[in-house]
């Protein structure tokens, strides 16, 4: 399995964090995000986590900023792509069960990281349902 991660700079303690987790469990990272608190322009580092996913590269990808609403719009301007924002963990379950989510989107100033670390084990051992919801998924993409 392989994540793809991006953020700007209200994530990026969340995201050493996150990375660091992540490789204690094997799983093998790609870090698209900023590494400093200076301020950047978001999009900047959700387009190649997006591009990630799109192509495959990527099993998943995590955004992360300080509402997730800049990071999640970017996203799911891509076709394939299904980003939602979480701030607990029934909404991660819901987005990977009924919406088949691709990528997690953590609001860094709304969130603690201990439970976003939960939230992560949610999102990547959670199976879509499918069924009814695949219909759903289907009428989604518009062009």
């Amino acid at each position: 399995m392989n994540i793809s991660i991006g953020n700007d700079h209200a994530g990026t303690d969340y995201k050493f964090k996150i990375v660091e987790y992540l490789k204690s469990k094997n799983i093998e990272v790609t870090n698209h995000g900023t590494n400093t608190d200076s301020s950047v322009d978001y999009p900047d580092f959700v387009h190649p986590v997006a591009k990630d996913v799109e192509s495959q590269k990527s099993t998943y990808g995590i955004l992360i900023c300080g509402t997730a609403n800049g990071v999640a719009m970017t996203a799911n301007k891509y076709s394939s792509i299904r980003a939602g924002i979480c701030w607990t963990n029934e909404i991660v379950s819901l987005i990977r069960q009924h919406n088949n989510a691709n990528i997690l989107c953590i609001p860094a100033r709304f969130t603690e990281i201990e439970e976003v670390l939960e939230m992560i084990d949610t999102f990547l051992n959670t199976e879509f349902e499918g069924g009814r919801h695949q219909n759903r998924i289907n009428k989604i993409q518009i062009c």
